[in-house]
């Protein structure tokens, strides 16, 4: 029996961290193949059978959430990692439903890419942070997150609901996420 070097799907539509990525990943052994959008991510699968897989949140054309149901039904095996730069629990949440099996929130190095992916769970090597409550603008983000998930992306009905312009809440959006 042969040992193989391990294979990971990138799906990110942002060019320059995806090649960065992948670099960082070939230099390390893995296999990488990199893809911009959800249909090309499912019909290379047909040639290249991931065993983890790093899939960006926000895609050009299609939410990554909606690769996820597709890769556990044809690898059932697989580890994936939701990546984003716009986290929120709504989100957070919805990628572990469907079959995630971490996410992380980008800025993100190759090294606790990794470690999200790994088959057993990294022991911290400091003490766990004091938490501290959310800012009122993070608890915002969370609102926004939320009935923008139960109104399935529909912007318009969200910006009802929130009772704002539509064209203020798609401004809030474009903007990345408050840290705590």
């Amino acid at each position: 029996m042969t040992n193989r070097n391990p294979k990971i799907l990138v799906v990110d539509d942002d060019l320059g961290f995806s090649a960065t990525l992948c670099r960082s990943l070939q230099r390390r052994g893995f296999e990488v193949e990199v893809v911009h959008d959800v249909d090309t991510a499912v019909a290379l699968c047909d040639r290249f059978s991931p065993d983890k897989a790093i899939i960006d949140l926000k895609l050009e054309t299609r939410s990554g959430l909606h690769l996820i149901p597709v890769l556990r039904q044809r690898f059932p095996t697989i580890k994936m990692l939701m990546l984003t730069g716009y986290s929120s629990i709504a989100t957070t949440v919805d990628a572990i439903k469907l079959g995630a099996d971490n996410y992380l929130q980008k800025p993100a190095s190759t090294t606790e890419i990794l470690a999200a992916l790994a088959d057993k769970p990294v022991a911290a090597t400091s003490p766990t942070p004091e938490l501290s409550p959310p800012s009122l603008d993070r608890i915002e983000w969370e609102h926004i997150q939320r009935v923008l998930t139960k109104n399935e992306g529909n912007i318009s009905e969200t910006a009802r609901q929130l009772g704002m312009h539509r064209r203020t809440l798609q401004r809030k959006l474009q903007k990345r996420p408050v840290k705590n």
